[in-house]
């Protein structure tokens, strides 16, 4: 069992940055591919970015390439998102997610086990 805590969320101007933080319990972090998702209001849940379990592969949907980066630390147990210039159209509730998926299954929510409870990120024009 995983247990994923997002933090870093809040209210940042168009063009401003911030920086996620997933926490996860456990020992067994460093074998989980980790990854972000994102649901705006009215909206279906959508992948933003995700690395594996060895930090050799990362994978962002279009909108956010050039933006946002994926990092792990898995001595802390934690995967970081850094977010620069934010737009409106970021606004959403961010998740992070863990589990077994590779490649082109990493962009999929089945391809997680472990959600975290989600964190509100708010872009202001």
């Amino acid at each position: 069992q995983v247990q994923l805590v997002e933090s870093g969320g809040g209210l940042v101007q168009a063009g401003g940055s911030l920086r996620l933080s997933c926490a996860a319990s456990g020992r067994t972090f460093s074998s989980y591919s980790m990854g972000w998702f994102r649901q705006a209001p009215g909206k279906e849940r959508e992948f933003v970015s995700a690395i594996s379990w060895n930090d050799r592969n990362t994978y962002y949907t279009d909108s956010v390439k050039g933006r946002f980066t994926i990092s792990r630390d898995n001595a802390k147990n934690t995967v970081y998102l850094q977010m620069n210039s934010l737009k409106p159209e970021d606004t959403a509730v961010y998740y992070c997610a863990a589990g077994y998926c590779s490649g082109y299954g990493c962009y999929k929510e089945h391809g997680y086990a472990y959600w975290g409870q989600g964190t509100q990120v708010t872009v202001s024009s």
